[in-house]
């Protein structure tokens, strides 16, 4: 009786109870991998270049300003244009001043092309003689358009021609096809290709018309 007085006084918890698992979810690393590295670093790359083209550009224009080359027209001379059917028969010639008003940017002229236009069909193209245009220079162009040629022309192109003709005047497009390099220093810069494009309206030397006046000539890229 005593023993199980004992044994019913003493403390009783039930069974050991085993400790708990533990259950550690792997981490995710941040970030994108390494495809994403490397397109930050691209992007990185191309907007340190922009920067450094567009203060090499600016420190360029501070010290250098240039100015735009001008082309103007400042005399013609049409002594024949004559539409026969469909064949024109002409006789042009134009005097273009060349201005470079740069002090420090020299201009090479590697190829020119002169080609007058009536009614936006080519009448005859010309090379010209290639030269070099110094600083603060003034240089001389003197193409001469003669010959004849062929003209598909519509009903009303052809009015417009009668009405030029007892005019006396004539609506004729003279452009410039150039490859040009600048020099600046003993540094030249790669080739360019712009065009120049002279809209005149030009009076037949024997038409009582008003004289020509000087034209301004524009650039196209």
């Amino acid at each position: 009786m005593a023993d199980k007085q004992a044994h019913l006084n003493g403390a009783y918890y039930g069974p050991s109870v085993p400790p708990a698992a533990n259950y550690n979810r792997p981490s995710r690393r941040s970030g994108c991998g390494c495809g994403c590295c490397l397109l930050k670093l691209l992007l990185k790359i191309i907007i340190s270049l922009v920067v450094i083209i567009g203060l090499a550009v600016l420190i360029f224009w501070l010290i250098f300003r240039p100015k735009e080359v001008k082309f103007h027209v400042t005399d013609v001379q049409l002594s024949e244009f004559t539409l026969d059917n469909t064949t024109l028969r002409y006789n042009l010639a134009v005097n273009i001043t060349v201005r470079n008003p740069n002090k420090r940017i020299g201009i090479h002229y590697d190829r020119i092309e002169a080609r007058a236009y009536y009614e936006d069909q080519r009448l005859q193209s010309l090379p010209l003689t290639p030269f070099y245009q110094g600083h603060k220079n003034t240089s001389f162009l003197n193409p001469v358009f003669t010959g004849e040629q062929f003209l598909r022309l519509a009903s009303g192109e052809v009015a417009d021609y009668n009405e030029e003709r007892i005019s006396g005047v004539y609506s004729i497009d003279v452009k410039l096809y150039l490859r040009i390099r600048f020099k600046v220093g003993r540094v030249r810069t790669s080739r360019f290709r712009p065009r120049i494009e002279c809209d005149l309206k030009v009076p037949l030397n024997s038409a009582n018309a008003a004289p020509f006046t000087t034209k301004r000539c524009d650039w196209d890229y």
